[in-house]
């Protein structure tokens, strides 16, 4: 079952086409990464989702009923422009705009306490924003936008800003919320992040959707027969035992162990490849080379030509 389906989705603005039918499905209790270069529309597509804009043609269903307002209740947006009231204490915001999302001020005290905790923050509680790093307010956001404990929540580039060890940690809570249920939708630029957390993925350029699906099919799809045999080094060249069809990409050699990456034809079995070098070489291991989401994505968007402009 999907939690968003967008709908054949199109916006403008001017001149400008930010959108064009775009069609995406975002299965629920997953971690869904909505990826394009900058420009690509990506945070117009969040605005419309979060009712803050509309779409010019198509529609947004959610959890199988249209789109509409009493949905925002049900959504945690933490966007990549950060925005907390500088001058009030830390606790005192937490409080006020939890209250906001709909969360009594007695069970917005108790669920705050334990996110403080967790984050290990509780001495910041009486402390104004203005004093805190930029580190420390997106710790502060990201708690107030699970606060209320959404169905979706949609992260913009929620990793910006953070040290490897606070990465880590909201690493770790969104794995919880997607056990615990929730969906999880977030934009980023970071492919390694993508690779750790997402179950699918939607790749939008020049306001198309060009790519989506699992990451597990779409790096199966895009891997080219490509093969890394290492092996203890020997006098011979070793394209002379591959079999008719087989290509030598290149070797690299280091300290009495080699390493050659070896195409093979389409249709040809990995174990053809060993049986014509296991007579010959001493073979260490031998991997297939799939591609990273990050070659993928440049691969893809590069493909498509893009024009990149300002982010809408």
């Amino acid at each position: 079952m999907s939690i968003i389906t967008v709908n054949s989705v199109t916006k403008h603005y001017a001149n400008h086409t930010a959108l064009d039918k775009v069609s995406i499905d975002v299965p629920e209790q997953s971690i869904f990464g909505l990826l394009g270069p900058n420009g690509a529309g990506k945070t117009t597509l969040i605005r419309i989702v979060n009712q803050i804009i509309g779409p010019d043609e198509g529609e947004i269903m959610f959890m199988g009923e249209k789109l509409r307002q009493e949905h925002v209740s049900l959504i945690g947006y933490l966007p990549e422009e950060r925005g907390l009231y500088k001058k009030m204490n830390v606790g005192e915001q937490a409080l006020y705009l939890a209250q906001l999302k709909g969360v009594p001020r007695h069970e917005a005290t108790k669920r705050l306490k334990v996110w403080f905790e967790k984050f290990e923050i509780q001495s910041w509680w009486n402390r104004k924003v203005e004093e805190l790093s930029k580190g420390m307010q997106q710790k502060v956001q990201f708690i107030v936008t699970v606060i209320h404990e959404p169905r979706l929540l949609i992260f913009d580039e929620p990793f910006s800003g953070f040290d490897p060890i606070n990465v880590n940690l909201l690493k770790e809570e969104i794995f919880e919320i997607r056990k615990n249920g929730g969906t999880v939708i977030f934009s980023t630029h970071n492919m390694a992040s993508v690779e750790e957390l997402c179950d699918h993925i939607a790749l939008i350029n020049r306001s198309r959707k060009i790519l989506d699906g699992s990451v597990k099919a779409i790096k199966n799809t895009y891997k080219a027969n490509l093969f890394e045999v290492e092996y203890v080094s020997v006098p011979d060249d070793l394209a002379g035992f591959l079999p008719p069809g087989f290509t030598l990409e290149n070797t690299s050699h280091n300290e009495g162990l080699s390493n050659a990456r070896i195409k093979l034809p389409v249709g040809a079995s990995p174990n053809v490849l060993l049986g014509c070098l296991m007579p010959h070489l001493t073979i260490h291991a031998m991997n297939e080379i799939i591609p990273s989401m990050n070659e993928i994505f440049i691969t893809t968007v590069n493909g498509e030509n893009p024009e990149v402009s300002e982010n809408l």
